[in-house]
């Protein structure tokens, strides 16, 4: 069992043995597609690994409007907030949007290994610190002007904190509607901006993924021609 999740940030560090005994606490879970494993104000009784499929946290309003934060790809963990001291509930809700697999831990059984196995609560404190990257990106965004400033800014903040170098630039893998989400403007118009900024050499954008090249030209803008 232990060679099939190597690569995710929550094992990294490890050794077989501890490997072993942290998996083998574990339960494995499937989830139909569009199903909610994890509601907002439930408690945070359950942490997960994602596995296999794709996740999504959702924020609802008193007014019961879905508010879309992140998404989150196989090797995220899932109910960050059962590891906490104190017992306290889900701040936000996730969906799985295709069919997908987790490993789950309850909260006693996860806050017992992280005590046994240091690393395995440092290894999730990174993953805190990738939700407050998207915070930042995400207030910056609501104190700028345009829709362009607003999705720059989004941009930038997430190519420091969740990029990866590459030869072209910085690459982070996301998509259309993550991006116009944290910069809370359309999908259209988050489309047609990439597209702008793709034409003028700013971005490289592939399916899911975007390599920033030229951060500067993310402020300049093509005039109409005439």
């Amino acid at each position: 069992m232990t060679a099939q999740y190597p690569k995710s940030r929550l094992l990294r560090g490890l050794n077989r043995a501890e490997l072993g005994a942290i998996l083998a606490a574990a339960t494995r879970r499937c989830y139909p597609a569009n199903s909610v494993v994890l509601n907002q104000g439930d408690p945070a009784d359950d942490f997960l690994l994602l596995t296999a499929g794709h996740a999504r946290l959702f924020y609802t309003t008193q007014e019961g409007q879905k508010v879309l934060l992140r998404w989150l790809m196989p090797g995220e963990i899932l109910g960050g907030a059962a590891l906490l001291n104190d017992p306290s509930n889900y701040l936000v809700s996730t969906e799985v949007v295709k069919e997908s697999s987790a490993l789950v831990w309850r909260r006693n059984t996860i806050r017992t290994l992280a005590v046994r196995y240091p690393a395995l609560l440092e290894n999730a404190l990174s993953f805190a610190s990738d939700h407050l990257t998207w915070f930042v990106a995400s207030h910056m965004a609501l104190i700028s002007n345009t829709a362009r400033e607003r999705l720059a800014n989004v941009l930038l903040s997430l190519t420091q904190g969740l990029g990866n170098k590459v030869s072209a630039g910085v690459r982070l893998d996301i998509t259309n509607e993550e991006l116009a989400n944290a910069a809370h403007i359309t999908l259209f118009t988050a489309s047609r901006i990439l597209s702008k900024w793709q034409r003028n050499g700013a971005i490289l954008k592939e399916r899911g993924r975007i390599t920033l090249h030229a951060p500067d030209r993310l402020f300049q803008w093509q005039a109409p021609a005439n």
